[in-house]
């Protein structure tokens, strides 16, 4: 099963409610700070929503 590597490259300032909690959820919580989470549809879902606070590796 892959993985992603998701790491967050701009702050929560200004973001909407729900976006801070989908990174909260993902375990983001500083900028440059990376989290490693198992390739499925809730973790892509959280993932579209913040889309543009993040960048996405995937990883064996």
């Amino acid at each position: 099963m892959s993985q992603l590597k998701i790491t967050q490259v701009r702050g929560l300032a200004g973001a909407q409610h729900h976006q801070k909690a989908s990174m909260r959820s993902l375990g983001l919580r500083r900028i440059h700070q990376s989290v490693v989470r198992p390739d499925d549809p809730n973790v892509r879902g959280m993932v579209n929503s913040v889309h543009h606070l993040v960048t996405v590796e995937e990883v064996e």
